[in-house]
């Protein structure tokens, strides 16, 4: 039988296709830390699941197709102190950021055509723009310079006829880079000379470590014509299973065509929308104090990360993510032989292979992202895993 040639251009997730071998592990008694996957340990706030069980309807109803109005202006009032304005007419309740991204995709690219975007990025957006009959154009970035990209020199070259857009993950996802404000107005200008979009995935926004200011392509309002907020409760609030993503945006063309596909799914869950609701209601403290235990997380990770021999790693700026250059060939072997083969006092640790988050092939066979979701200790274990895993790896390869 035959499929479609998307289906068959499309890959697995680096993040979840080794999982079989994980559960296996766990079936022979092992521990593993699994610092593969972006799921926080932290707890989502009470306000979530207080909204949900105040909710008294008899009937849980169709939602609007752009998302409950509560939900929307809780989302406006948030924007609103950061100096961002936007009202309910900008923005549309997606399933998740990653429908946000599809339908963002869906709307703006035709086939062969292509959006720029720095690796590594997020693996998903392989699917995401495969889906709509895009591709990417790289702007390859490398540990050693921070994986910045955010220059003329390095995005220019690569506009053509076919570009739509230019893509943004800050802070990134697998990177952990920060564009500063200045980076963002660079971008925006170049977009606007070629006539294009820019993508601004933003759902890490408040992880801004270091004394880094918080940073949004919605501060630009000279350029709002041009620019696609996409965001989430997933992260920022540890609310993943929520499901809940936007598509924020002042051009009225690009949001009348999303509408048309947000319709046509009908709506988002109407309960998990009032649920977070509170979520954009919380102070400013609540983003203080879980940024303070990320931050902490990342610094015991990179200093035992640091402790091996031949790696190279910079100290990522935001998220909760970095990439690290391992010294080894394939991480992929690696990882197999953590599962199958390692373990110290009956425990061992899981990663993302970062092959996966490079368009140009060949890319990111020895790095490895590394989400920081869980408390320090088990983050300083895994990482510490990872080091003496390397030692009985290369000696098992007689290194």
């Amino acid at each position: 039988m035959r499929f479609a040639d998307r289906a068959y251009e499309m890959q697995f997730s680096p993040i979840r296709k080794f999982n079989p071998i994980a559960i296996k592990a766990k079936e022979m008694g092992k521990k593993v830390y699994h610092l593969n996957i972006g799921q926080p340990d932290v707890e989502t706030p009470d306000c979530f699941m207080d909204a949900i069980k105040a909710y008294n309807d008899e009937v849980i109803r169709y939602a609007e197709s752009g998302g409950v109005t509560e939900l929307q202006d809780a989302v406006s009032a948030y924007y609103k102190q950061y100096g961002m304005d936007y009202g309910r007419d900008d923005m549309i309740v997606t399933n998740g950021g990653s429908e946000a991204l599809t339908m963002t995709f869906l709307s703006l690219i035709n086939p062969g055509e292509e959006i720029i975007m720095a690796e590594p990025f997020y693996t998903n957006y392989h699917t995401f723009l495969t889906s709509a009959g895009g591709k990417i154009a790289p702007v390859t970035t490398k540990a050693e310079n921070g994986f910045s990209y955010a220059t003329r020199e390095q995005i220019e070259p690569l506009i053509n006829e076919k570009t739509r857009a230019i893509s943004c993950i800050s802070p990134g996802n697998p990177t952990g880079n920060v564009l500063t404000l200045d980076e963002m107005r660079l971008i925006c200008e170049i977009a606007k000379e070629h006539d294009i979009f820019v993508i601004a995935d933003e759902v890490y926004r408040e992880f801004a470590y270091d004394d880094r200011e918080l940073t949004s392509f919605g501060m630009l309002p000279e350029y709002a014509d041009r620019v696609i907020i996409i965001d989430s409760v997933s992260k920022r609030y540890s609310a993943c299973g929520a499901r809940i993503g936007l598509v924020i945006s002042k051009n009225k063309d690009f949001m009348s065509m999303i509408m048309k596909m947000a319709q046509a799914r009908l709506c988002v869950s109407t309960v998990d929308q009032v649920g977070s609701a509170g979520l954009f209601k919380l102070p400013a403290s609540y983003y203080e104090k879980v940024k303070a235990e990320y931050c902490g997380r990342r610094d015991v990770v990179y200093e035992e990360m640091m402790k091996i021999p031949g790696v190279i790693c910079q100290k990522p700026g935001g998220s909760f993510y970095m990439t690290v250059k391992l010294p080894v060939d394939s991480v992929e072997d690696f990882l197999v032989f953590m599962l199958e083969e390692f373990d110290d006092n009956g425990e061992t640790v899981m990663f993302a292979p970062a092959e996966g988050f490079y368009a140009t092939p060949g890319l990111g066979k020895d790095e490895i992202r590394i989400a920081y979701v869980l408390n320090q200790k088990e983050m300083k274990r895994g990482a510490e895993l990872i080091r003496l895993g390397i030692e009985a790896y290369n000696k098992k390869l007689g290194k």
